[in-house]
């Protein structure tokens, strides 16, 4: 289906205790609901991905894909602050009739969670069979399984955390002072920055990516070459690639959003937040994740009540969550078929 979009007609106090007037949340579905309103698959996207799941996790959802319209009634939400619909910093500011460039409130993962729950409620979905996400999106799914535990049946997280890691918040503001330095970022214009861009998203492929993967993908054929390596064209690359498709400002906020993660914040710390949920909830960690490392999902695994757990020995290290989709169908179908009571899910066996 295409593009929708859901104009919310209250105030939307965020976390910080700033106010955005006229939330806009531009959303996909795709299937229908059936009779018993029960077929709900809900998708929290990651970083720069958009509300259209079924073009970005192929092979996972998708007509012939184990999360398909026919059975299910999929929902994937653009996230506050993001380049794709949903309200964000280049939106009109109705103080000054401009966008809001830096001016933008700063916003956390649980706002995110929050416009989900709104979206949720003019949809008229009482209940979420399947809440899924990865990366951000496994954060944003995290702290909606919090907020309304009762509305989640089931929770699938995929390469995240309960609080962002010191790690992966120097990773952010690596690629944040990176986009600071191109002058343009602050001409409030919506090209603005695009060079740190760029040169913000090289930084992040290596938390993407592992040596392995660049060491296969990227070798030199050539042991001649001393310059114009496979390896600097990969990133201008794909450094351009996040240009011609995004903006600074939303990756510049978005970043921050996932600083700010923290299941445990104002809930008495990390253990009690996270049982608080009361999904039956599936955690997949990557071993060779080196921005998310497996740790941080056993971490999960062992603190939501309900949880079973499955590794995946992945050559594209955290995009793994992304690529692997073989791998997630057959974990996903075994899940389901799992009477959870804190059980490992042993990839193994179902590989």
């Amino acid at each position: 289906m295409s593009l929708q979009t859901f104009t919310y007609s209250g105030d939307f106090e965020l976390e910080s205790g700033a106010v955005l007037h006229g939330l806009e949340i531009a959303y996909n579905t795709y299937g229908s609901l059936n009779k018993s309103r029960d077929n709900v698959v809900w998708v929290c996207h990651a970083l720069t991905a958009n509300s259209d799941v079924l073009d970005w996790w192929k092979g996972f959802f998708g007509e012939n894909d184990h999360f398909n319209p026919d059975e299910h009634f999929i929902v994937c939400a653009n996230v506050l602050g993001s380049a794709y619909g949903t309200t964000s910093p280049l939106s009109q500011n109705p103080v000054t009739g401009s966008p809001y460039y830096l001016a933008f409130p700063e916003f956390t993962t649980r706002d995110q969670a929050k416009a989900h729950v709104l979206l949720a409620n003019e949809l008229g979905i009482d209940v979420i069979d399947t809440l899924i996400g990865g990366s951000l999106g496994g954060q944003q799914a995290l702290e909606w399984s919090i907020i309304e535990p009762a509305r989640i049946k089931n929770l699938i997280l995929i390469a995240t955390n309960a609080k962002h890691s010191p790690w992966g918040i120097a990773f952010n503001e690596s690629q944040r002072l990176a986009i600071a330095t191109d002058r343009t970022f602050y001409a409030n214009r919506p090209d603005g920055g695009s060079k740190g861009l760029k040169a913000a998203r090289s930084i992040a492929l290596l938390s993407y990516r592992t040596y392995e993967t660049y060491g296969i993908t990227q070798q030199e054929e050539d042991d001649t070459v001393t310059d114009s390596f496979k390896a600097s064209g990969y990133q201008n690359y794909q450094g351009q690639k996040l240009v011609n498709r995004f903006n600074a400002y939303s990756y510049w906020y978005l970043s921050k959003a996932m600083d700010s993660h923290n299941v445990g914040r104002g809930r008495g710390g990390g253990d009690k937040a996270l049982s608080m949920i009361t999904a039956r909830t599936l955690v997949i960690g990557i071993t060779s994740d080196v921005l998310f490392p497996i740790e941080e999902q056993q971490y999960l695994f062992r603190h939501i009540p309900k949880a079973a757990f499955a590794e995946i020995d992945s050559f594209y290290g955290h995009d793994g969550f992304l690529i692997e989709t073989e791998i997630l169908t057959k974990i996903t179908t075994s899940f389901f078929k799992t009477d959870v009571k804190g059980k490992i899910i042993e990839l193994q066996k179902i590989a």
